[in-house]
């Protein structure tokens, strides 16, 4: 699947750096007084100063309110479970605590939500069977 690019806004650079590099592992790339880019697990993403909009809405997926908008990655399992204890160590709060959601039905997945420092809503995935990422 070829890498996707989002750019989103940023409250403060610094921490938006610690939060991507330090604490999710990712690699930054280019930047500027007003942008920076990073390597999210295999994509780009750019975080520009600026306001972010108020992640105060929710959707519901199998009975639990998740926040919307929101963006994230698909691991693989081993890699999701060592973020969510990397996370857990680093006492993160979570809007949603990591989880597996459709257990024993197609698309079986373990998921976790958080913010980062600005803000923004992030969801990390992985599903028990890879090739059942669009399964219905």
């Amino acid at each position: 699947m070829p890498p996707f690019h989002y750019a989103f806004l940023v409250t403060d650079l610094d921490t938006t750096r610690a939060f991507y590099c330090e604490l999710l592992g990712c690699r930054e790339g280019r930047s500027t007084a007003s942008w920076v880019d990073f390597e999210f697990f295999g994509h780009q993403l750019s975080a520009h100063l600026g306001r972010p909009a108020a992640t105060d809405a929710y959707g519901e997926v199998d009975g639990k309110a998740v926040p919307m908008p929101h963006f994230g990655a698909i691991l693989d399992w081993d890699a999701f479970q060592a973020l969510a204890a990397r996370l857990r160590a680093r006492a993160v709060h979570f809007v949603l605590e990591p989880q597996v959601r459709f257990v024993g039905q197609p698309g079986e997945q373990a998921t976790m939500f958080l913010l980062d420092p600005s803000g923004n809503a992030l969801e990390f995935k992985a599903f028990r069977r890879e090739q059942e990422i669009f399964a219905h």
